[in-house]
């Protein structure tokens, strides 16, 4: 495992760093396209859903061996077997579990007693929530690393009248919480390097940047590592502000 990234907090994060996200089907396109990422500068890699469920740990792994020292976090979206599900992953080389909000408080609670057990970061995903602040709020109480406001591919593709976009209550998020947050869903460059000047210091670069597309699964075309090291450059330029938020008590076993 690398250098632990459990123990995260926003004060570390001075300015912004950058997650790559291997959403992709085989370990041979997550390899190519980590190699890529690496040399452009990013900082953590991500194991993302897709590659989780056509590869499974075994994916990890390779990264693990090829990686040693570089935070790997898996995109589990854990709903339920909280433990055994993220033990499986930290055995196999994972920094980072990622847990759903919509999961039962029991579930995120084992998630983050795996992540205390074997030094993972555990990301809390609010995809879904009606309340974003609250659900924010609820998984740091439940005892989650980071939180990861997310919105999903499916809901934006299907109301694209909204123009739904997670800045919009990245803000609040961060003024209602202590811990890292982190944004993601159908950000352009541009809105992605806003996000540290938001207090959102960890980055995701995914679909169309570092993946094709959302459907397809594949490595883009064209002047890939320019582009993204262009994009990285600027995350890492980018001041993180130190927001004041008000103390999260944890909910009683938390």
């Amino acid at each position: 495992m690398s250098a632990s990234i459990r123990g995260l907090r926003r004060t570390d994060l001075e300015h912004g760093i950058v997650q790559i996200s291997l959403d992709l089907r085989t370990i041979d396109d997550a390899l190519r396209m980590a190699a890529i990422a690496m040399e452009a500068g990013a900082d953590w890699l991500e194991i993302g859903t897709p590659l989780a469920m056509a590869e499974g740990a075994h994916a990890v792994r390779r990264l693990r061996e090829e990686y040693p020292h570089t935070p790997l976090v898996a995109d589990l979206k854990i709903m339920d077997g909280g433990y055994g599900e993220a033990t499986m992953y930290a055995e196999a080389g994972a920094d980072a579990v990622v847990v759903m909000s919509r999961a039962f408080d029991a579930t995120i609670q084992r998630v983050c007693e795996a992540g205390a057990d074997h030094g993972l970061l555990v990301m809390g995903d609010d995809l879904g929530a009606e309340d974003y602040v609250a659900e924010a709020r609820r998984m740091e109480a439940l005892g989650v690393g980071m939180v990861l406001h997310h919105i999903g591919h499916d809901h934006r593709s299907v109301h694209r009248e909204l123009r739904l976009s997670p800045l919009t209550d990245l803000p609040a998020i961060v003024a209602a919480t202590t811990v890292p947050v982190q944004a993601v869903g159908g950000l352009s460059i541009e809105q992605a390097v806003q996000c540290p000047t938001i207090g959102a210091g960890v980055v995701v670069f995914g679909a169309p940047l570092a993946i094709d597309d959302e459907t397809s699964f594949t490595i883009p075309e064209g002047d890939l590592p320019r582009v993204l090291g262009d994009a990285i450059a600027r995350v890492h330029a980018t001041p993180v502000p130190q927001p004041v938020a008000r103390p999260v008590a944890r909910r009683e076993g938390s």
